[in-house]
């Protein structure tokens, strides 16, 4: 079983994680840490939660010996010295992302997880979006034929674009992990990054290409974006699919209670439309079922890898990628700057 504790309890631990692992039997959420700063920002939603216990003192999580996971949940800032700290004390990690600012620590955390004999992975949950998911079925199926090229959007229409938030390693660290967790690591990568509204100050518009040899995959951010392109379009030999674009869920209401997550499938309205030639050489055209999110399953694989020894879902060297990735695309938004000097 594995018994886990939170660092933090923003959105991501209520939405994210706590509803898709507290009705488990192979789970058991114990404690929730928040500083004592931070309590005010949560503390409505503390009383729907009172098998859990909440503490201001770290040292309950890293001195209990029945806790073999913890989850990391907290401003990117944090990520990494809390990483570090938890190996130090015995514990298992799963870290939001982006796992780490560089690549460079990120293989000082993963060097240090191997040397204490313990798992440390990002929870890059959005391998398992609806969308994702049947993107991913409908290659696998064969339909498509050979993968000629792969776009991923996630748009927005901001009139001051976004000069608060890096959009690459909030946005694009999901949309380039999509990729490389879809095709693996890319041959050859180039980076169309920019300042559109804060030149070099932000990353609000970005075009990342990924080559696989003669096959292609982008993934496009951009806050200038009023009529919505599909979250992803796929086209092979065989036929082309698409998917209708994000909701996004950064503007829904924050309603005070304990979260409750739906697995039943997204309206029909959502499904995806696949065309392609059937064995006979007709044109086939049928809307592709969109499930539901399956975040639960970064959990499934870590009880997978800390019990029973098995592989990790989301490989170190794919993080180590994405990262160097972010880095470089990064750089150039930021010489954007520099030349307008």
């Amino acid at each position: 079983m594995l018994t886990v504790a939170y660092i933090g309890f923003g959105v991501s631990v209520r939405e994210y994680h706590i509803p898709y692992v507290e009705k488990r039997d192979d789970i058991k959420v114990k404690y929730v840490f928040r500083r004592e700063e931070d309590i005010a920002q949560f503390k409505d939603y503390e009383p729907f939660y009172p098998e859990i216990t909440f503490t201001t003192d770290i040292n309950d999580i890293l001195n209990d010996e029945e806790i073999n996971l913890v989850v990391i949940s907290t401003p990117d800032r944090f990520h990494v010295p809390y990483s570090i700290q938890l190996l130090n004390a015995g514990k298992n990690v799963l870290c939001e992302k982006p796992f780490a600012p560089t690549s460079k620590e990120a293989k000082e955390v993963f060097k240090l997880a191997k040397e204490k004999g313990l798992v440390i992975m990002p929870n890059q949950n959005r391998r398992y979006d609806a969308d994702y998911l049947c993107v991913k079925e409908v290659i696998e199926s064969g339909k498509l034929g050979k993968l000629v090229r792969i776009e991923s959007h996630y748009d927005y229409f901001k009139t001051d674009g976004w000069n608060q938030l890096p959009a690459l390693y909030n946005l694009g660290v999901h949309t380039t992990d999509q990729i490389i967790g879809l095709l693996g690591i890319p041959e050859k990568c180039t980076y169309d990054v920019r300042s559109i509204h804060h030149p070099g100050e932000a990353d609000d518009y970005y075009d990342l290409e990924f080559c696989y040899g003669n096959m292609k995959a982008s993934v496009h951010t951009s806050m200038c974006v009023m009529i919505d392109y599909p979250s992803f379009t796929v086209h092979g030999t065989n036929g082309s699919l698409t998917l209708p674009p994000v909701l996004h869920g950064s503007g829904k209401k924050k309603v005070v209670g304990r979260h409750v997550v739906s697995f039943a499938d997204v309206p029909e309205e959502r499904w995806g439309t696949l065309v392609y030639l059937n064995e006979t050489g007709e044109k086939v055209s049928e809307q592709v079922k969109v499930g539901s999110n399956h975040y639960e399953k970064i959990y499934d694989n870590l009880i997978d890898v800390i019990e029973n020894g098995k592989e990790k879902v989301i490989k170190d060297d794919e993080v180590v990628k994405v990262l160097e990735i972010l880095e470089e695309a990064t750089e150039v938004a930021k010489s954007h700057k520099r030349n307008d000097v």
